[in-house]
């Protein structure tokens, strides 16, 4: 446990106000020995805010508890306010970080890329390995936890394996995950376990090889199936399969992706169809959480739900004695912007803190105009401190402008 004593508060205190000029804090009254004392909070939920109980021992020596709602105890320790830059006006804390390693990818995908392909922007424009690594090692010393690499495909960058392992440097960072395309998977798994990947993403939107050169552009679904059995074999449980369902392409199979969680530790997740420039989205070709899940419960109609983490962006659920599960993203029919805890980067530098928001923010500009690293931070704050409630629908953002998912970080 930790022990807290006056010296310590006015440490907390001090680098909470600091905070306070990026991000409004609320003011609360703790015991400190025989003193009353001020501790500033980041704009979290009053429940959250609200301390019950504290304990402080005549020795300093008792760490300071609170009495939950539930009634549960929680060591102070664990509900310290998080960093201020990183708190929304909303309370939702960002510690879950996405960063695109390059715009290039190895497929050409139909929800993901125009037909006619993008415009990459010039290497000049994009992070460099040191860039990209500052802002990360910044972004954790505020809290984020877990930081997951996308794309377009993160695998085919170069050094890849060399910024995970720094990343693994990071102290306080306890994830890294990778979201990929699996056509270079089987070749660098190795690689990449001993790099210190935690958790795989690997994306699969048909289980017929034909149909997969059809929505991918391009061939390689062996390649990604043995991916997908390789990772298992490296002992990653579960192995996460994401799986994009479109009216008239795939919704036919959503058995048979249910089905390989029978014997194998996959969780395959089916997300729901969003627009995005250049993918040509249109209301009817999205098949929406409450469809499937129907068409699956017909199956299996003693489906399970499986409780889950409150900022988990799938509804999960399981099929009795199957080894492994599934989810739902449902971000078009069910958002779950309230428990929102993730931020972006792209791969030129671009800080969003909406997936489908069109506000972005040039961390890179900033980075290399020399600014210190205080001022990046008070930018970042009064970024996440913009971001709103909720997304603006499934209509309105099918209206908006945003990048092509290639180029956010899919």
């Amino acid at each position: 446990m930790m022990a807290l004593n006056c010296s310590t508060f006015s440490r907390l205190i001090s680098g909470a106000q600091t905070a306070a000029e990026a991000c409004a804090q609320r003011a609360v009254q703790q015991t400190c020995g025989r003193y009353r004392v001020c501790r500033r909070y980041s704009s979290v939920t009053p429940e959250e805010n609200r301390l019950e109980q504290v304990c402080v021992s005549d020795s300093d020596t008792t760490a300071q508890v609170r009495e939950l709602p539930a009634g549960h105890r929680r060591v102070l320790k664990d509900v310290l306010p998080f960093s201020a830059f990183l708190t929304d006006s909303f309370g939702r804390r960002h510690n879950y970080l996405r960063i695109s390693l390059t715009e290039k990818c190895n497929l050409r995908c139909q929800y993901c890329m125009p037909q006619e392909g993008v415009k990459l922007s010039p290497r000049s424009q994009l992070l460099t390995t040191e860039e990209l690594l500052t802002i990360a090692r910044l972004f954790v010393r505020q809290g984020v936890s877990k930081i997951r690499l996308t794309g377009g495909e993160p695998l085919i960058r170069p050094d890849a394996l060399h910024i995970i392992a720094e990343l693994r440097k990071l102290e306080g960072l306890k994830t890294i995950a990778v979201t990929t395309n699996g056509m270079n998977l089987s070749r660098l798994l190795p690689g990449l376990k001993k790099a210190g990947v935690d958790l795989l993403n690997i994306s699969l939107d048909t289980l017929v090889p034909a149909k997969f050169e059809f929505i991918a552009r391009r061939k390689g679904f062996h390649k990604v199936r043995d991916g997908i059995e390789e990772a298992i074999e490296m002992g990653y449980n579960p192995v996460k399969v994401n799986c994009v369902v479109m009216r008239g392409l795939n919704e036919d199979e959503l058995i048979d992706f249910v089905s390989l969680t029978e014997r194998k530790p996959l969780d395959v997740r089916f997300i729901e169809y969003m627009p995005f420039d250049g993918n040509r989205w249109n209301f009817k070709k999205m098949v929406s959480f409450q469809e499937m899940l129907d068409c699956i419960k017909q199956k299996w109609p003693n489906l399970e739900a499986v409780p889950g983490e409150e900022t988990d962006t799938a509804k999960a659920f399981r099929v009795p004695g199957f080894r492994g599960q599934l989810g739902f993203i449902t971000s078009m029919s069910d958002h779950f912007c309230g428990s929102c805890n993730r931020l972006r980067i792209t791969a030129d530098g671009n800080l969003k803190v909406c997936l489908f928001g069109n506000s972005e923010v040039s961390l890179r500009d900033i980075l290399r105009s020399g600014a210190p690293e205080e001022e990046l931070l008070h930018i970042i704050g009064a970024a996440v401190g913009r971001k709103k409630k909720q997304h603006a629908g499934m209509l309105n953002i099918s209206q908006m402008k945003n990048r092509p998912m290639i180029l956010i970080g899919g």
